[in-house]
């Protein structure tokens, strides 16, 4: 009984902070602080006819799967196709487009819409755009990380919550940055977008791929911090796989593992495993906690009662999750929009 006085507590917590004002207390925690909830593979059409509507949805956070095609030397965003594109991105580039233009685009035109949505909702909370990188970066094609920072530059603008962002011209590092607690306050992220980069399925199992996206775009922001170009870096490579204890330290050299700070991994083997997930928080590192629905008590991967997210949000919080994920799109903004206090 007393678990579940606990629980409701929590899950009273939550709504409280999803609709208090804008100028209360409550709404204004540092982005490391709060658990909010995210949408898988947000760029399905059987999700959302139109991108724009995923951005609608109020989600905090929105997953795109992107090829590097080097035949078109184009990104594409597709689930399982490397050479086309199959997504609810349409060719909009202003407000006055959104809804109604041809679909199916490339990720240039996901940043388009992206774009042309802000103008139309300049003060939304921050969003978390969750990019896989399918087969990986392909430098030797012009697709490397560069140009995936360039081509967000160009597209979003000032926009992107950037690592430079983070460091703020004071910190060595990102490790440095985030132990010191220097993410901003949730409120002074309204109106931006924050992108971090994950392996992909395909690259993962590629024999002949033994540097994949973490690691590439990792040594991409050691290297251009050392050269003093970190602020054209635009996105944070998240360590991908749930483990109890710090993964970088089996996984990278020690040159780059100070320049992660987001964590990606899925949600029932951290907390059914009882894994030390408040390494995380401690650290005030960013923990996104896939496949929400499959903690136990397992519950709907994609139409769960209301209550039940609200009650899965609560105890990922507890367990020191920063963004939980799930296909939950059937359910309504007020519900997507939660965001608590993370333990």
């Amino acid at each position: 009984m007393r678990g579940l006085r606990r629980l409701a507590a929590l899950a009273g917590a939550a709504a409280l902070l999803a609709v208090a004002p804008g100028n209360a207390q409550a709404a204004s925690p540092k982005f490391s602080e709060t658990t909010a909830i995210g949408t898988h593979n947000a760029y399905d059409k059987s999700k959302y006819t139109y991108f724009a509507q995923a951005l609608d949805s109020g989600a905090s956070l929105l997953e795109l799967d992107v090829y590097a095609d080097t035949l078109s030397h184009r990104w594409r965003v597709s689930h399982s196709n490397p050479l086309g594109n199959d997504n609810n991105c349409e060719a909009a580039k202003t407000p006055g487009e959104l809804y109604g233009k041809s679909r199916n685009q490339d990720f240039g035109s996901c940043l388009d819409n992206m774009a042309a949505w802000n103008q139309l909702h300049p003060d939304h909370p921050p969003i978390l755009v969750k990019v896989e990188m399918k087969v990986g970066f392909n430098d030797r094609a012009g697709l490397g990380p560069d140009e995936f920072d360039t081509l967000v530059a160009q597209k979003l603008g000032s926009s992107v919550y950037k690592p430079a962002d983070l460091l703020g011209g004071t910190y060595p590092t990102l490790d440095a940055a985030a132990k010191a607690d220097a993410w901003p306050a949730r409120d002074s992220l309204r109106g931006k977008f924050v992108f971090d980069l994950i392996p992909g399925t395909v690259e993962q199992s590629n024999p002949f791929d033994h540097y994949w996206t973490d690691e590439e775009y990792g040594d991409h922001l050691r290297d251009l911090y050392a050269s003093g170009n970190i602020s054209s870096a635009r996105a944070f490579p998240a360590v991908l796989g749930a483990a109890n204890g710090d993964p970088r330290t089996s996984r990278y050299d020690a040159s780059i593992r100070p320049w992660f700070v987001f964590f990606d991994g899925d949600a029932a083997t951290y907390v059914n495993n009882g894994y030390d997930t408040a390494f995380y928080s401690a650290n005030h590192y960013i923990l996104i906690a896939t496949g929400a629905h499959g903690v136990s008590p397992a519950i709907s991967s994609t139409n769960p009662t209301d209550a039940e997210v609200a009650a899965r949000l609560a105890l990922l919080a507890e367990n020191h999750a920063s963004l939980i994920t799930s296909d939950w799109s059937a359910k309504s903004a007020s519900v997507l929009s939660s965001v608590t206090t993370r333990s």
